[in-house]
């Protein structure tokens, strides 16, 4: 008979994915029910929760036993909290009076109003690239660039740590695959030098803030590479925009190498608040993916309150006057609090906190508990990173004061030592 705890450790995400002899199609989602229904944690407890007002500081959750509580919000992708402020929305419900709430046909057919083109002329000025288009989905927008501008003659070079949605436009796009290991320029180096001169389709995509560990790409000694091997750069900075860089303008930004990125793409839905994704590149280049990238071609476009809400985002990431460097300072006081108890949080250098606890068993217990005590966390573990490197994954929002943060790292500071972490 196992323990909770060995019963833990052999429910692994990976042993549910493949069809077993002798199951029919379904019987993977039997398995998966009966452990979700067993009472053992798996990690998946707060999913399924739903909010029951507009995101801030503080939000009211209802958790899936109908049970409802308050919960300090650290864990949304959000940073700037720029959804709620009162001209952006001001600017949704203008349009959402004026085109309704969906456009009701794909982008290159009658799905696009001004509104779109407006946006899209305000990303690529903040960028300054010549034209950018904007998709209806964040995850489709990595998907359908690469696997429109890459094929089976070209060759991909990826960090280890790129995004899920990276990696599926790679496989989709038939192109050769390589993996160097999460920002080691060395490797990545030795992998250029051995590709074959008649391999001329290069591409090295990066992240520009990793998702999972804060950090930023290495963009200079990126950049240095790439001019040397001849290879075209696509960053996808989701993670960056609005909140790294000197005026908010991301990884590029922050090495200064913004006119050496070929393919600046970033999303609509975490720092700027709303949906969807883009790409700012050279007019041709954009003029391609519109014929080419099948998530832009057969999908219905973005719904014209969340462009109408997004060009007033873009006003004001212009002019930086989101609230970055509010934010940057409830972060900087956050991580110090943390580092200074114990924790270990990796090299981040944005507004994303690894806490990293190493050990599964106590990741779920931790997770639960800070939840049940109003402390909301992202919670990381297999497959989106390795689960020796699990952790607790915060994110800071500009509109949490110093007083909550204090509280809530005080909760993880008494857990953590609970647990024998610190």
């Amino acid at each position: 008979m196992y323990t909770q705890d060995e019963k833990v450790l052999n429910i692994k995400f990976e042993n549910f994915v493949q069809t077993q002899k002798g199951e029919d199609l379904f019987d993977k989602t039997l398995r998966v029910d009966d452990v979700l229904k067993s009472g053992i944690l798996t990690g998946n407890e707060a999913l399924g929760m739903v909010c029951l007002e507009r995101l801030n500081s503080v939000v009211k959750l209802k958790e899936k036993d109908g049970f409802c509580h308050d919960v300090i919000m650290l864990g949304t992708n959000s940073y700037l909290n720029i959804a709620n402020n009162k001209n952006v929305v001001k600017k949704g419900i203008s349009a959402l009076k004026k085109f309704g709430i969906g456009m009701g046909a794909v982008s290159n057919y009658a799905g696009v109003c001004n509104l779109h083109r407006e946006l899209e002329e305000k990303i690529a000025n903040f960028y300054g690239c010549e034209d950018a288009i904007v998709f209806p989905s964040g995850y489709g927008t990595n998907v359908g660039v690469i696997s429109a501008l890459c094929s089976c003659e070209d060759i991909i070079i990826n960090d280890s740590a790129n995004h899920a949605s990276i990696y599926d436009g790679c496989q989709l796009s038939g192109a050769k695959i390589k993996v160097y290991p999460h920002q080691n320029m060395k490797y990545l180096e030795r992998i250029l030098d051995r590709i074959p001169d008649d391999i001329t389709g290069r591409l090295i995509i990066t992240d520009g803030v990793f998702s999972m560990d804060g950090d930023i790409a290495r963009l200079d000694k990126i950049v240095e590479l790439a001019q040397k091997y001849k290879c075209r750069i696509m960053v996808d900075d989701a993670h960056g925009i609005g909140v790294v860089g000197k005026t908010g303008r991301g990884s590029a930004e922050f090495y200064n190498v913004g006119d050496k990125i070929d393919l600046n793409v970033g999303m609509l839905s975490k720092g700027p608040g709303g949906l969807g994704g883009y790409c700012a590149a050279k007019r041709e280049i954009i003029q391609y993916l519109r014929l080419y990238a099948r998530t832009y071609f057969f999908s219905t476009a973005l719904p014209a309150p969340i462009a109408g809400g997004l060009i007033e985002v873009f006003n004001l990431l212009e002019h930086d006057r989101a609230g970055r460097s509010e934010l940057m300072k409830k972060t900087k006081f956050m991580k110090e609090k943390l580092q200074n108890a114990g924790f270990t949080l990796g090299n981040t250098q944005s507004a994303i906190i690894p806490v990293m606890i190493y050990d599964e068993r106590k990741l779920f217990r931790l997770y639960q508990e800070l939840r049940m005590q109003g402390v909301y966390v992202n919670i990381v573990t297999y497959p989106a990173v390795r689960r020796k490197e699990c952790r607790l994954r915060l994110c800071i929002m500009k509109d949490l004061s110093y007083r909550q943060l204090d509280w809530a790292g005080d909760i993880i500071i008494q857990k953590g030592r609970e647990y024998g972490i610190i």
